[in-house]
């Protein structure tokens, strides 16, 4: 191979790298700017061109050819122009470049990154992903994908696992990443399953199988009772497996069990939100008590789901939810009233709390207490549901076949079967509209005064 600097040029020897690389350029950095000014003539152009398309410095030129090594300028043309391609830019190029340790790229760059961008992993992921792992362009990255795919996931998930933990380009799968597939699928998993909650954290699969997954299932096992509820608490929140539940899990499960709350309750917690027992026990205490102020009961459901929605957000984040409902005119005492009728009333996003708020209040007229007294209201869609049901209820008003004489909050209520067999299919005959209406192809006006 043609080196890209002639060592003899420089009047040193090679110094050979740490890490086994080849030879490396370290000692140069030692000598004077003036030293190497005058064999700047004597750089090849692959150097310049690094200079130019990177912004590089000389001396980090240098090191950047000796890194890449490629030794020809067409060759690092090429490499350049690949990486700028799949959308890196100049800067990230140059991150890439400055932080990668030596070595040939070989023939994987190419088919690497069409790979890659196969799977929508270009630009801004691309540099994420080389930031974390730089090793995936010299990796066999289609036998890591296959890998993934030959186990039921899909080009999508493969890609937010990438992004993720690209490091699992350099492992061997068969070896660390196999056995604890098949330890999932054991359980009970099936492979759509499993890849799912494997894709939003693949972080678990870097666990070890024998000292931390397995010791996991056993603790869920004692307190869950059945494999079942051990897969519906993982479906539910698969970061469970990433806590020491030994340390974290059993005595937050001893806090509840004090407060009075039955086993049946802190089973039922850990299959509708089980992160809510990986607080810290000082955090659980804190909310415990303020659930119990609000006069919850703690043999009652309700209790738990208080208990749950209070843990998934911050104390700042419940404040701007609290102002939020008071922007529609709810008082506080309102707003916690509701939340002692519903307590999913505060797990609600912000933005949907303003979306519905002001359709009930300023599009249909809604007094505020009505929405304390059924707060289940903000637990809809406004989309595929509220919109919906009001279109329909319109046609029937403007047609007669329906008088202004019902309850919006009875007929937002019923369920999907119920509003279909009651409302939808009873006039469709008199107002074939209301099907096109009801599937949301009829845009809400209004109610007519």
């Amino acid at each position: 191979m043609i080196r890209l600097i002639r060592p003899e040029l420089l009047n040193v020897k090679p110094i050979a790298s740490p890490l086994g690389y080849g030879n490396s350029f370290s000692a140069f950095s030692h000598r004077p700017v003036t030293e190497l000014d005058k064999i700047t003539c004597t750089q090849p152009l692959t150097v310049s061109d690094l200079q130019k398309s990177c912004g590089f410095s000389l001396e980090s030129a240098v090191s950047a050819s000796e890194k890449l090594r490629v030794d020809t300028t067409d060759k690092i043309d090429s490499v350049l122009k690949l990486l700028r391609t799949h959308g890196l830019t100049r800067s990230q190029i140059n991150n890439f470049v400055t932080k990668r340790p030596s070595g040939d790229l070989g023939d994987t760059l190419e088919p690497n990154l069409k790979l890659f961008k196969s799977l929508g992993i270009t630009g801004a992921n691309l540099a994420e992903m080389l930031n974390k792992e730089h090793r995936v362009l010299e990796s066999d990255a289609y036998a890591t994908v296959e890998f993934f795919r030959t186990n039921g996931f899909s080009d999508s998930q493969i890609k937010s696992i990438t992004v993720k933990r690209p490091k699992f380009y350099v492992y061997n799968l068969k070896k660390c990443m196999k056995p604890k597939l098949e330890f999932f699928k054991s359980l009970g998993f099936a492979e759509l399953q499993m890849a799912k909650f494997l894709s939003s954290q693949p972080y678990i699969l870097e666990r070890s199988l024998e000292n931390h997954i397995i010791p996991c299932i056993e603790i869920l096992r004692r307190v869950l009772d059945t494999d079942e509820n051990v897969l519906k608490a993982i479906r539910a929140g698969c970061l469970v497996l990433e806590y020491d539940i030994e340390k974290v899990l059993e005595p937050n499960i001893a806090i509840l069990v004090n407060h009075g709350v039955p086993k049946s309750l802190v089973v039922k917690l850990m299959l509708i939100q089980p992160r809510t027992l990986l607080q810290s026990t000082a955090r659980l205490n804190k909310i415990i008590d303020e659930v119990k102020k609000l006069g919850f009961d703690p043999t009652n459901l309700l209790f738990v789901l208080a208990i749950r929605s209070m843990a998934v957000m911050s104390k700042a984040l419940w404040e701007k939810k609290l102002e939020a409902y008071m922007n529609f005119g709810l008082t506080k005492d309102e707003v916690y009233s509701a939340f002692r009728r519903q307590p999913m009333f505060m797990i609600v996003s912000e933005q949907k709390i303003s979306k519905l708020m002001d359709c009930y209040v300023n599009k249909l007229s809604m007094e505020p207490l009505i929405i304390s007294k059924h707060p289940y209201l903000l637990l809809f869609s406004l989309e595929k549901r509220i919109l919906p049901r009001c279109s329909v209820l319109q046609l029937l008003m403007s047609n007669k076949v329906i008088t202004e004489d019902f309850s919006l909050t009875y007929m937002f209520k019923m369920t999907e079967k119920q509003f279909i067999e009651r409302i939808v299919k009873k006039y469709e005959h008199k107002v074939p509209k209301v099907v096109k209406a009801h599937q949301g192809k009829i845009k809400f006006q209004g109610f007519l005064k």
